[in-house]
C-alpha cells in the first residue's frame, strides 16, 4: 500500500484519506466493497476488498499465495486457502 510504505501515513490516516476520497460528490464507488476493506484495514485493504468482491461474484473461498491475506480473510470467517 503505497500511503503506507512510501508516504508513511498511518492506518487512521489511511482510512481518513479513503473515507473522505468516497464522500467527493463525483466520486463513485462500491461503497460495501471499500467498508470491508476499511473493516480489514489490520490486515490489507487490497485483500480484504479482493475477498468482498469474490464473494459478491458467488465466489466460497478466498484463494492467494500470500500467507497472511489468507489468514486474515479466514479470521473474518471466510473460506480462505493458501496456494503453495
Amino acid at each position: 500500500m503505497e500511503l503506507k510504505t512510501t508516504y508513511r501515513f498511518s492506518k487512521a490516516q489511511i482510512v481518513l484519506a479513503i473515507e473522505n476520497l468516497c464522500s467527493v460528490e463525483n466520486v463513485i464507488a462500491d461503497q460495501a466493497a471499500v467498508d470491508a476493506g476499511l473493516e480489514a484495514m489490520r490486515s490489507d485493504f487490497a485483500d480484504a476488498t479482493i475477498a468482498y468482491e469474490g464473494r459478491m461474484a458467488g465466489g466460497d473461498v478466498f484463494i492467494s499465495f500470500d500467507k497472511k491475506a489468507v489468514a486474515a480473510i479466514a479470521k473474518q470467517g471466510m473460506k480462505a486457502e493458501l496456494l503453495v
